[in-house]
């Protein structure tokens, strides 16, 4: 009898293991956090948190810092969308993949082939993923936008569709409005009121949608990623954001004269379009006395985009999933507005590098916390996926940055590094930024006494172990553009 009851335990065996793990793989999956992300275009350090500017005004990311961690050292992978943005969802640096411009298409890249994206990694782990906006690569509608480099796998639902990522916009009638010649407005550097709400401009419809799937019924774990496409350029914007920052008293930054006197030529010239940027850009400005007109159109659309994510923000806490989501808030890229005589992106200086990066994990980050340890936008997969409790890919090439939420990294050997075309890179420390051009020449600027980096200091000889000690972290293989990358701008 004893014999037929232990047999009989034996051939059930199975069946209770399996329940056994169906139950705990029920309950993991009930434990998933939801993900909320939210990726904000040219945004550079003008965030209240940051101090990048004494006028910013942006209450509502200022808020979303004080509930997490702030990643006050935060830089790109990248110094224009494409680069930056393919590098965050694939998790592999431009080096690797070759995307080096905003003209490669990451899709058509055999060694991409069969690299999961961030959103399609959350969907193959069974979250139901949502996208709107400018997550991926989409040129500017100035530019037969709309179209771009959108993952068709990644999403269950995609505004306004996954082959069109951003929505009809909202702009002045006569353009450009501010008067500049067709060179330096090509790529639209242009700024203006418009006269529209909130909802008709293009990320007024984005944020629009996300309301509406944030208030339906949640089945199962979501991944939700929001593109915020102001401040990019054009900054034709509701009149009362340009109220909130009166063009009197406008305070511009700071610039040495001198400034370009001790830099590599190939970093004076900056491209074959320099003149959409460089100082042939800053000078037309200055000529036109446009200076402070631009800053308030730049802090005009800061404050817009922030009022956009104070909008996703309010949808989360009213669907009531707050403590259920994970919160990640970042910048592609940052920009110049006339700091070191250049405008726009593309550089490898702090205005272009550093970026805003939050991340609010219920349960793992402190309020309010603050860290200013080099990290990179690279980092972000591997945290994303370690704090949503799943395994992490094995191709990806930044750190988990989880042991700095968690306040558990007394030290933290690691550097952030910035890509600016084939053989461009700089490399940024706690104290020190070190950049190698593609011609050999060099750049070092000490940010902790010389936070504007006037002074190249690679010429130093005292100075030649922190150049060799930060080279470690450069690349050492660097893949071919495909096409060949020429320096073009397509914004």
């Amino acid at each position: 009898m004893k014999t037929d009851k232990y047999s009989k335990f034996i051939k059930s065996l199975p069946l209770v293991l399996f329940f056994l793990c169906f139950s705990a793989a029920s309950a993991q999956r009930a434990e998933l956090k939801n993900v909320l992300l939210i990726s904000i275009d040219d945004l550079n350090d003008w965030v209240g948190v940051l101090g990048g500017h004494p006028q910013a005004k942006t209450p509502n990311i200022d808020a979303l810092a004080g509930r997490g961690m702030l990643f006050a050292n935060a830089h790109t992978t990248g110094t224009s969308c494409n680069p930056a943005r393919t590098a965050v969802l694939t998790g592999l640096r431009p080096a690797t993949t070759g995307v080096y411009s905003n003209a490669v298409d990451w899709r058509k890249l055999e060694r991409l082939r069969g690299v999961a994206t961030l959103p399609r990694y959350f969907k193959d782990q069974g979250y139901r993923t949502f996208g709107a906006g400018k997550i991926f690569h989409a040129h500017t509608y100035l530019s037969d936008g709309y179209s771009g480099y959108n993952d068709p796998d990644a999403w269950h639902a995609f505004y306004p569709s996954v082959g069109r990522q951003l929505p009809d916009e909202v702009g002045p009638h006569d353009r450009p409005a501010n008067g500049n010649p067709g060179s330096v407005h090509f790529l639209g550097f242009d700024w203006s009121t418009v006269v529209t709400d909130d909802s008709a401009m293009g990320d007024g419809q984005v944020v629009s949608w996300v309301e509406r799937q944030l208030a339906a019924a949640s089945r199962g774990p979501q991944f939700l990623a929001v593109g915020i496409y102001r401040p990019h350029l054009p900054w034709y914007i509701p009149q009362e954001y340009f109220d909130m920052h009166p063009l009197e008293g406008i305070t511009v930054p700071q610039v040495l004269d001198s400034d370009l006197e001790d830099i590599p030529e190939i970093a004076r010239i900056g491209g074959d379009s320099a003149i959409l940027r460089g100082p042939e850009a800053h000078d037309w400005i200055l000529e036109q006395n446009l200076w402070a007109e631009a800053v308030q159109g730049y802090l005009a659309s800061t404050s817009f985009a922030d009022a956009m994510v104070g909008r996703v923000l309010d949808a989360l806490a009213r669907s009531g999933q707050l403590e259920e989501t994970i919160v990640v808030l970042w910048s592609d890229h940052g920009f110049h507005l006339g700091e070191k005589h250049r405008w726009r992106k593309w550089t490898l200086w702090e205005e272009t590098t550093h970026v805003p990066f939050i991340v609010v994990a219920p349960g793992i980050t402190t309020p309010g916390s603050r860290t200013e340890e080099p990290v990179s936008l690279l980092d972000l997969y591997p945290t994303l996926t370690e704090l949503a409790g799943l395994s992490v890919p094995d191709h990806l090439e930044g750190v988990s940055l989880v042991p700095l939420l968690r306040g558990q990294a007394p030290s933290w050997d690691h550097a952030a590094v910035t890509n600016n075309g084939y053989r461009e890179h700089s490399v940024r420390d706690k104290r020190y930024r070190y950049t190698l051009h593609a011609n050999g020449s060099e750049e070092l600027y000490d940010l902790q006494s010389d936070q504007n980096e006037w002074h190249n200091l690679a010429g130093d000889e005292s100075l030649a172990d922190v150049k060799e000690r930060l080279s470690v972290w450069l690349p050492v293989t660097h893949a071919d553009s495909e096409p060949p990358w020429t320096g073009e701008a397509i914004d």
